[in-house]
């Protein structure tokens, strides 16, 4: 058993000044087969803590579930990082932002009449108790002062940037102790004085968030923590991707000079991030500072450990400078070998429209619902009714986030928010519209948290309101059995490629439990599943060329199937040898 407490002047770990050089590391965004190679990386860099979010809405992804399995298996996890003889901090939220869908809060919670964001509101806070309540309990059995390996938790996440209610905080941490939390607690926020001031308690060690300019930053911190640690929870050293934009980096050498100054001074520090990974399946976030930006896929951050698990420069300079204030392992960490290079021919396609009786249940209504209302929290509709040759366009109040229309199956334009379109215009022709329509993800940062998701109306065509729809909304997180073999029995795809929105599938032989870098060029917008599991979205927009295809995943015959939104101009899709995330800003 150990002892971790916040003293005069520093962490103390059995009564020894104790100076935490932490690396972020996301479970939920590594395959569990590789936890355990990140977690023996990021000790190989010299850190001595791994730290992890916790996120709500992955572990309860409809109201009345609860997950701790898989890849949800948070436990494990925080034992492997004692296997590695690692320090770990939790944060468990509720909210935690990290560029993930609804900053991890649940979408079904928020839809409910009433309840609060983030604040002391009895059906949000009772929601929250519930979820510590099934949380906290196994990260307490895994603390320093039972052996194990957690200690610092965080109540809340940059909550100054967002609020200021202290009752709320307070009631945080009460629910925190209560479900055997004994370990320091903390709270973070941006180092700017407005934000430190709203978004801590005096009864929680304050700790900031930052990427350069560490002594400055650090004097901002020690104006509103006169006493204790200081400490920057997320040094930033690298940015995520928004999706149309370029792919951000930031120079290691800097990285590591505002490294340096933070260690020399004293400051303990968490890597934000030491490890990216990716935002599987449909859990990317998104920003609306203004416009609407989805986050990519790949979530590699431009972080030391590459989000293949390969080591970078930045990964070395932060090395020799954690080496100057620290101890660092003689050994160097194994690199990840080069994908497989091939190219697989697509092999069969079907019409989207097409598969929808093996996707989910058909509903009527005599208004237009969204998302929310349908219980369809992350993901795809479609949405049909029938038009007049005389109604020219459609429009919506709002299209969150991206809507494909075709008459009568045949395109006939598409809406993007990302763009600020609210309406397409119609044929001169009569009968049924049908609207793909895609979450893209729910925004993480700010004031549109909880915000609902699909088409939001009223609908009004150039002569009229549109009050008559029918909606599917699509299960997408596993692909049944009966809807693969009816895309293999599909047409052939030509060599010009398909026209979607649509089904396409292939085949390959590979080599099991090698790391492998799909190639989509001449796709437009797309979902990708590798035998039945959803890889993520790709976008020809960008940043990221590839998809990352982690080995634990790969067999020797694998079965690749892509939903292409839009259009692609290819039969064809490759497998190559290394990630292209796209290009940088000059």
């Amino acid at each position: 058993m150990a002892t971790f407490e916040i003293g005069e002047h520093d962490f103390l770990l059995d009564g020894q000044p104790h100076q935490v050089i932490a690396g972020a590391l996301h479970y939920f965004r590594v395959h569990p087969d590789q936890w355990a190679d990140r977690i023996h990386k990021a000790r190989l860099m010299g850190l001595n803590a791994i730290e992890t979010y916790v996120a709500w809405n992955l572990h309860a992804p409809r109201e009345g579930e609860f997950d701790l399995t898989g890849p949800r298996d948070l436990a494990r996890f925080l034992d492997l990082v004692a296997a590695e003889g690692l320090h770990a901090i939790v944060r468990p939220g509720p909210y935690i932002c990290a560029e993930w869908d609804d900053g991890g809060l649940p979408a079904w919670l928020l839809a409910k009449p009433g309840v609060g964001v983030r604040r002391h509101e009895p059906q949000f806070l009772a929601a929250v108790d519930d979820y510590l309540g099934r949380v906290l309990p196994l990260v307490a059995e895994r603390q320093v002062t039972r052996g194990g390996p957690v200690v610092l938790v965080q109540v809340e996440n940059e909550y100054g940037a967002y609020g200021d209610d202290p009752q709320y905080l307070r009631a945080l941490a009460r629910m925190t102790r209560a479900h055997g939390i004994d370990v320091p607690l903390v709270t973070c926020d941006q180092a700017d004085d407005a934000m430190l001031a709203r978004g801590g308690v005096p009864e929680l060690l304050r700790t900031a968030t930052f990427g350069s300019r560490s002594t400055e930053r650090l004097a901002t911190l020690r104006r509103h923590q006169p006493t204790g640690p200081l400490m920057c929870m997320e040094f930033w050293d690298g940015w995520f991707d928004s999706r149309g934009l370029h792919h951000h980096t930031t120079a290691p050498e800097q990285s590591a000079d505002d490294l340096d100054d933070l260690l020399a001074a004293g400051g303990s520090v968490n890597v934000y991030m030491f490890h990216g990974g990716t935002n599987f399946g449909l859990t990317n976030g998104a920003n609306d500072k203004g416009r609407y930006l989805p986050i990519t896929t790949s979530y590699d951050y431009d972080a030391p450990l590459s989000e293949h698990g390969a080591t970078t420069e930045k990964y070395r300079a932060l090395r020799k400078v954690i080496a100057r204030h620290a101890p660092v392992p003689g050994e160097t960490p194994t690199e990840p070998a080069p994908g497989p290079e091939l190219t697989v021919p697509l092999e069969a396609t079907v019409p989207l429209l097409d598969t929808l009786d093996l996707l989910g249940a058909r509903r009527s209504f005599d208004r237009l619902p969204t998302h929310d209302e349908l219980g369809q929290w992350s993901g795809l509709s479609v949405y049909t009714t029938r038009v007049a040759a005389d109604d020219a366009l459609i429009g919506f109040a709002a299209v969150h986030d991206h809507a494909v229309a075709l008459l009568d199956g045949a395109p006939v334009g598409r809406a993007a928010r990302t763009d600020g379109q609210t309406a397409l215009s119609l044929p001169a022709a009569a009968g049924e519209l049908a609207l793909v329509v895609e979450d893209q993800g729910r925004v993480n940062y700010g004031p549109r948290i909880g915000e609902p998701k699909g088409l939001l109306g009223p609908a009004r065509t150039a002569t009229r309101e549109v009050a008559d729809w029918d909606v599917v909304p699509l299960e997408l997180d596993e692909l049944p059995a009966a809807l693969v073999d009816r895309i293999a029995a599909g047409a052939s795809v030509a060599s010009a490629g398909i026209a979607g929105p649509a089904w396409c599938t292939a085949s390959f032989a590979s080599e099991p439990g090698r790391d492998h870098h799909l190639r989509l060029d001449g796709f437009g917008r797309a979902l990708v599943w590798l035998d039945g599991r959803l890889l993520g979205r790709y976008d020809a927009a960008g940043p990221t060329r590839t998809m990352y295809v982690p080995g634990p995943l790969v067999r020797e015959q694998n079965r690749l199937v892509v939903l292409e939104l839009h259009a692609a101009s290819t039969g064809e899709v490759r497998l190559v040898a290394s990630p292209d995330l796209g290009p940088c800003q000059e």
